[in-house]
């Protein structure tokens, strides 16, 4: 089942990229007492993830911080070296908080996995963007395709916190 408005976040271990490289962190520790901005994309390097999704987060981060949120996060079913590199190559490594969920444990457990396996990706995530508050989702984006960037776009968030 998808999470919804006033669903709480599971409770699983996260793989947090640092500067010093991985760290295991558990989705408490994450969320809880705290406002943070969410969004879950199918890949790194992908041409919609790199190019329209992750972008918006980088350029509006000052003005999503601004209206009351302590974090930005972005979650791919990538390893952590991937995932390392992207943040690095795209310039929004320090900007965005990159979680390297390598084997989609986060990703089912909010029900936000999707088969991509026709296109040779495997399990992935579904394109979204959400709000979680102390824990609890307040609001959730999710895309209709996974080849657009909109519903699930900084600009949008941006509308819902604004």
């Amino acid at each position: 089942m998808t999470i919804g408005t006033g669903d709480k976040i599971p409770s699983v271990t996260l793989r947090r990229i640092t500067e010093d490289g991985p760290e295991d962190v558990d989705s408490d520790t994450v969320f809880a007492g705290r406002n943070v901005v969410v969004f879950g994309l199918p890949g790194a390097y992908t041409p919609t993830c790199s190019l329209n999704h992750l972008p918006g987060f980088v350029e509006n981060r000052d003005i999503i911080l601004a209206n009351g949120v302590d974090e930005i996060v972005c979650v791919s079913v990538n390893d952590h070296f991937v995932m390392k590199a992207w943040a690095e190559a795209t310039g929004a490594a320090g900007a965005i908080t990159f979680i390297a969920d390598w084997d989609a444990g986060f990703t089912r457990a909010i029900g936000m996995d999707i088969d991509l396996s026709m296109g040779g990706l495997g399990v992935r995530s579904q394109r979204y963007s959400m709000l979680v508050e102390d824990g609890v989702v307040k609001l959730v984006n999710l895309e209709d395709s996974p080849g657009e960037a909109v519903v699930s776009g900084a600009a949008r968030i941006l509308e819902q916190i604004g």
